[in-house]
């Protein structure tokens, strides 16, 4: 019961700010299925009005309000019979409700609150039937008021005997203590106890003798209090008598009060909702002439109708309740509203669709002699005539999206005919500016038979006239290309910026700029710009507005970067940079977006220019690897080191202040690779002239020159050249150095080959062609002055084989002096460990072979 009573407090009667008193659980006579709830509940404020509520309990333990009467209307309360087993009670309301109760407590419980009720609330209105006045008001039954006398006697007497306590135990104690030699003597003792007590008796009787005029006068107070407490009683129940009556009367003030507040609060809501709809739903009339008219000729004009539309939209998005709409006047005005938007959504369209056809139309100046530089037109004055517009379009956007979405298509459409003929002939105009010539005259400069074409296109010019002639055409290419990407920048961020902001096609750089790194980072090479992204990623309406705004864009481009690479040699390098240093300069521009429309389309065409230019260092490298030597050649640089070289010279200058280089080192590492390639190919042809003194020479040229400049990244093709040079001037000196001693040096030749073959060295005199007497016989065909003539004609073969350009005579000459001397020591060893004690020595020394280099040198010089 508990639980229950706490539940129906919680769920039910606490958010109605109610105070149950009673429940009891019921169901209708005869209909024991269905059980509900009786409960009896006052108002926790005043007036407290008592109520009778019935509450139903649903299939989820739910508890749900069903009916709900005033206590004032019960009329009757039948409890069926006096038998006190009966369950069964009757409640006299609009009609008579005929119940069971589910316990005889309840209904008792229940039944004795309607009563208190009653007398509290209704002054007893209520008439109860069969109901024992005991139930009714709680008194004790009858039968509990006549019990047996004898009984209630017993029980008083069993009620007079009481447990000592501990002050009264230990008093006996004490007692005891006194009267101890009397105590054994139980008769003895009691005669004392008697005596004590009949002496206490007595006192106290005179005692009562000399208070009973106290006595007497107290209870006649008593007597007189207890008169005053009846008088004072029976006042009371009058005035309680004619309160009754001024409280019925107050509830009813209360109520009729209570129910004037109401109707004052129902009417103030009334008015607050009416104010509500006459002001928000009312549009001016100014702003209702200026929607009819939709007269936009003018700047005060365009302000007036954004004013009346702003006003409109506001209008038309207000909330109102679902029921209003149905009032007519509600109903009418928001029809008036949706006529006047719709007119006036028509009528914008209209006007601004003809504006971009006029800005469509729009002619572009003829192409004159070009003056100065060229520059691409401005479409500041078109995007002004359009920017007062732009709140209109905003206000067509969130009333009408359908119709909104068709718009940038129309502008688009119509402006890209203005953009084709515009970039068309700016374009004209930068090829003119980059070759001197119309259109015609430039075609025709580039339908040359294919075979000149050829021979020109992977070679630099010889003289220095071509040289610098071809270098002024690379410059002219980097300044026009600057230019006209210069040029197209603001061209295009502007636009970009206008339809963004005109169409209210803003999104999130910030996020753009992020994925635009994170997939530069994980796909794409360090040197690789971010922006070089596939189109695929940045499909937006942004992007496909600009699309067909700059269609012509991206193919003149390609056109204008081939014309580039036609008129140079290697004019890929050119537009390589510029494009690289032209992409990131934007990159890091605040003007401009990191994922623009122009940073694509330029990103295109860097792909499309790293392919050219991979694909010219490939032709260059085929043709340097299969290059044909001269019929006659007279040694020195091949035509392969030097082509490398100039390419290399100038590539470095062109990419002299370049931002990134990754393609340049790729492109330097594979042309290397193809030099030294072609160079160690010289080892199988059949040349007339020493193949070592070729390949040493130029390893030398190639090291030199890649010390002058200093590339990292051909830092281990220098330390190569290096060794391939050192390694071929070795193999050129031993294959020389025979010459002067050729006689000597192939018989101690055949000395190291005995001793190698096993041979002791102290018995190698005894071999017959390795004997005292064949040494000698060597020996004696060298004496110092046929030394010294060997020399002269060893130098001046080397001085014949070897280039002026690499001056290498006197590194090998001097190379060619140590290693002749370390001969010369080796044939004193062999002969002092051979041929000891046999007296036989050659007739030159060290400084003999030193004078002999000293004064070939000086001759010579």
């Amino acid at each position: 019961m508990a639980s229950l009573w706490s539940s129906l407090e919680q769920d039910v009667f606490n958010p109605q700010k109610k105070r149950l008193l009673e429940t009891v659980r019921v169901w209708k006579t005869g209909r024991r299925k269905k059980m509900s709830i009786l409960c009896l509940v006052v108002d926790t404020f005043r007036p407290m009005q008592p109520l009778l509520v019935k509450v139903k309990v649903d299939r989820g333990e739910q508890y749900k309000v069903a009916y709900r009467w005033p206590l004032a209307e019960l009329k009757l309360v039948d409890g069926k019979t006096l038998d006190e087993a009966s369950l069964d009670f009757d409640l006299h309301l609009d009609k008579v409700y005929k119940w069971t109760a589910s316990s005889l407590e309840e209904k008792k419980a229940f039944t004795r609150c309607l009563w208190k009720l009653s007398h509290r609330f209704l002054a007893g209105s209520i008439a109860f039937v069969n109901v024992p006045s005991y139930a009714a008001e709680g008194k004790q039954r009858p039968q509990e008021e006549r019990k047996d006398p004898a009984e209630a006697e017993s029980q008083e007497e069993l009620n007079m005997y009481q447990e000592m306590t501990l002050k009264e135990a230990a008093d006996v104690l004490k007692l005891m203590e006194e009267y101890e030699p009397l105590v054994n003597n139980s008769v003895a003792f009691a005669e004392q106890l008697s005596n004590d007590l009949h002496v206490l008796d007595e006192a106290n009787l005179r005692a009562i003798i000399s208070s009973e005029k106290q006595v007497t006068q107290l209870m006649s107070s008593i007597d007189e209090a207890l008169a005053e407490v009846t008088r004072v009683e029976e006042t009371l129940q009058i005035y309680d008598e004619l309160l009754g009556s001024v409280k019925q009367q107050m509830d009813h003030i209360h109520r009729e009060n209570s129910l004037l507040h109401r109707i004052i609060s129902n009417k103030t809501k009334l008015v607050d909702e009416i104010l509500f709809l006459t002001t928000h739903l009312n549009l001016s009339r100014e702003h209702c002439d200026a929607l009819s008219r939709a007269d936009l000729s003018s700047p005060s004009r365009v302000k007036a109708c954004i004013a009346a539309a702003e006003a409109l939209f506001a209008c038309m998005n207000i909330q109102i309740h679902p029921g209003y709409r149905k009032l007519q006047s509600v109903a009418e005005r928001l029809i008036m509203f949706e006529t006047l938007k719709q007119n006036f959504e028509s009528s914008f369209i209209s006007h601004i669709t003809n504006i971009f056809e006029v800005q469509g139309s729009a002619q572009v100046p003829a192409l004159a002699q070009p003056i100065g530089k060229p520059s691409a037109p401005s479409h500041a004055l078109h995007h002004e005539e359009l920017a007062p517009y732009t709140p209109l379009m905003a206000w067509l956007r969130n009333a009408n999206p359908v119709l909104f979405c068709d718009l940038p298509k129309v502008y688009a459409q119509n402006l890209s005919r203005l953009y084709d003929r515009e970039i068309k002939a700016f374009f004209e105009q930068a090829k003119t500016f980059l070759v001197g010539r119309r259109k015609g005259s430039l075609q025709e400069s580039f339908e040359k038979p294919a075979g000149s074409r050829q021979q020109s296109r992977w070679s630099l010019p010889g003289s220095r006239e071509g040289q610098e002639h071809t270098s002024d055409k690379g410059n002219i290419i980097m300044q026009i290309l600057e230019q006209v990407l210069r040029e197209l920048q603001p061209l295009c961020t502007a636009e970009q910026h206008f339809i963004e902001k005109f169409f209210q096609l803003s999104h999130d750089a910030a996020d753009l700029e992020v994925s635009a790194r994170t997939g530069g980072e994980s796909s794409a090479s360090p040197e690789d710009p971010p922006c070089t992204k596939p189109r695929s990623q940045l499909e937006e309406p942004m992007t496909q507005l600009l699309s067909e705004i700059f269609s012509c864009l991206e193919p003149e481009l390609r056109g204008f970067l081939d014309i580039c690479n036609k008129i140079h040699p290697f004019g890929c390098l050119q537009v390589l940079v510029t494009l690289n240093d032209s992409i990131f300069e934007m990159w890091d521009s605040s003007s401009a977006l990191p994922s623009s429309f122009l940073n694509t389309i330029l990103g295109n065409m860097l792909l499309l220019t790293k392919n050219s230019f991979n694909k010219c260092i490939g032709t260059l490298c085929r043709e340097i690897e299969e290059i044909r030597l001269p019929s006659k050649p007279k040694g020195g640089i091949l035509p392969s080191v030097s082509r490398f070289e100039e390419f290399v010279g100038f590539s470095e200058e062109v990419f002299r202040t370049a931002q990134r280089r990754g393609e340049l080192d790729k492109a330097h590492r594979r042309l290397a690779s193809s030099v030294f390639s072609s160079i160690n190919s010289l080892s199988s042809a059949n040349l007339k002239v020493n193949t070592d003194m070729v390949m040493m020479e130029n390893f030398h040229h190639i090291h030199c020159f890649l010390c002058q400049k200093m590339i990292h990244c051909l830092e281990d093709k220098k330390i190569e050249a290096k060794q391939r040079y050192s390694e071929h001037m070795e193999k050129y000196i031993i294959t020389y150095l025979g010459q002067p001693l050729e006689k000597l040096n192939h018989f101690f030749e055949g000395v190291k080959a005995r001793v190698a073959q096993g041979v002791k060295e102290e018995e190698i005199s005894f071999q017959l062609a390795y004997s005292k007497q064949e040494l000698r016989k060597v020996i004696d065909k060298y004496p110092g002055k046929e030394v010294k003539r060997a020399l002269e004609t060893l130098y001046k073969k080397i001085h014949k084989d070897l280039s002026p350009e690499e001056n290498l005579l006197p590194v090998v000459w001097h190379a060619m002096e140590r290693e002749l001397i370390r001969q010369y020591h080796e044939f004193e060893d062999l002969i002092q460990r051979c041929y000891a004690g046999s007296g036989v020595a050659m007739d030159f020394t060290v400084e003999d072979l030193l004078s002999y280099f000293s004064s070939i040198t000086l001759c010579n010089t």
